[in-house]
């Protein structure tokens, strides 16, 4: 399925490579926007009275992070905008998407949700657009620029750039908004949004895979038929296929469903700001030791028996809201649910990246993974937005075991096509 490094190369020698390095800060990078359209957006309108269905649907604001592979394939056979072509394709569309991205996050951070929601949500959704336009751009120039040897590391370094920032977008906020107030917060995370660029004019361009230097047939339906028409035939064609799209796209539903009302969740059951904002700690170590022991199994297990183990894991790992439902104001079971999620669904996560890593061909990576990744959260920006108006309906208790249940047609769909279709043979050509 993956390349596997030969025993008798050397091993990469990753704090030297200036490279991984760069990955570690467009992750970084790239993980600072998405609470802005998510949990911080969440906590700022949940502390200014909004109700649970508002709530509930700035899932949908996310939408552009399952819908990027509609334009993905414009990032490949478009040439960036005026000057910024000098740069090359890779760092010309990033230089081009981050400033708006800056100008977005300044916008709401200046709104003002409790008076006038909707800039506010306007705001966030330009934010979401911009930030999945630059997660594709960035994708791309991982896959071009690292050797498949290397990918598994680059990876790696991406997450851990990409979960820092999430702490710092998340957790951080909501101290600094103890001091500084939620203006003043949002600003100082749109000016660590502005060190993308930086991290952009230093990276290497990629060289131009064989596939897009190749020729193409003259006019309008050419070019499409090369950028969108051609990877997805080609996907299609395998056997399974629409088996395989179905798992990817229902197995982050429940988890996500779960996770979509933590702040209100917490809120509800008596924890204040500062609690909550003590969770990030224990939400990153625990996601950071889930990724590392995911990798693991999957390197010893293979990516099919892990998946299996960790997806299970991930589903079981929901119970601990129930159980923290039952214990109102209680610090330590908050933190343990915390804890306990989190490392399952890093492993989760180790295990499905991976996993849809090997479902790309060779000739289309950069497309199918935009395809694949932006499916894997499409039922989440759907039917996830629902998921306030569920929870008032139903209560807590209930909500938490409907989302655990949300979770099995992916875990008798993954049974299926790990029966069916093992990882080693998914890949197209």
């Amino acid at each position: 399925m993956l390349e596997r490094m030969d025993p008798s190369e050397p091993r990469p020698r990753a704090w030297t490579d200036r490279r991984l390095w760069l990955m570690a800060a467009f992750g970084f990078v790239a993980g600072l926007p998405l609470p802005l359209s998510g949990f911080t957006l969440r906590q700022w309108l949940a502390e200014g009275g909004a109700p649970l269905a508002v709530i509930g649907l700035t899932a949908n604001i996310a939408l552009a992070y399952s819908l990027k592979f509609l334009w993905a394939p414009s990032l490949d056979n478009l040439a960036p905008p005026g000057p910024l072509r000098r740069l090359g394709r890779r760092r010309g569309w990033l230089a081009a998407i981050q400033p708006a991205l800056v100008l977005a996050a300044v916008a709401l951070a200046l709104s003002n949700p409790a008076v006038s929601p909707g800039p506010a949500l306007a705001a966030a959704a330009a934010v979401a657009f911009l930030s999945a336009t630059q997660d594709i751009a960035i994708d791309a120039w991982r896959i071009e620029v690292f050797p498949a040897r290397l990918q598994g590391m680059a990876l790696a370094a991406y997450v851990w750039g990409y979960r820092i920032a999430l702490l710092i977008a998340t957790t951080g906020v909501l101290a600094a908004v103890g001091w500084i107030g939620w203006h003043a917060a949002l600003l100082c995370l749109a000016a660590l949004i502005a060190l993308g660029l930086a991290v952009t004019l230093l990276a290497p361009e990629p060289a131009l895979p064989p596939a897009m230097a190749a020729p193409v047939a003259a006019g309008p339906f050419g070019r499409l038929r090369r950028a969108v028409l051609e990877p997805l035939r080609e996907f299609l064609a395998r056997p399974g296929a629409w088996a395989v799209l179905a798992f990817v796209a229902l197995f982050k539903l429940g988890e996500a469903m779960a996770g979509i009302m933590t702040v209100p969740f917490y809120r509800a059951l008596g924890f204040d700001r500062p609690t909550i904002a003590g969770v990030g700690p224990f939400s990153l170590g625990g996601t950071m030791a889930g990724i590392a022991l995911g990798g693991l199994l999957v390197a010893r297990i293979g990516v099919g028996r892990a998946l299996l183990w960790t997806g299970w894991a991930q589903t079981a790992a929901m119970g601990m809201y129930l159980v923290l439902a039952y214990s109102p104001g209680d610090r330590t079971m908050l933190y343990a649910t915390v804890l306990t999620e989190a490392f399952a669904q890093g492993m989760a996560d180790a295990a499905f990246l991976t996993y849809l890593s090997g479902l790309c061909s060779l000739a289309f990576t950069a497309t199918h993974y935009a395809l694949l990744s932006s499916l894997a959260s499409i039922a989440v920006h759907t039917l996830g937005g629902l998921s306030g108006v569920l929870a008032a309906s139903v209560g807590w208790k209930a909500f938490y075991a409907l989302c655990m249940l949300a979770a099995l047609p992916s875990m008798g769909l993954m049974l299926y096509l790990l029966r069916r279709f093992p990882p080693d043979e998914a890949r197209g050509p």
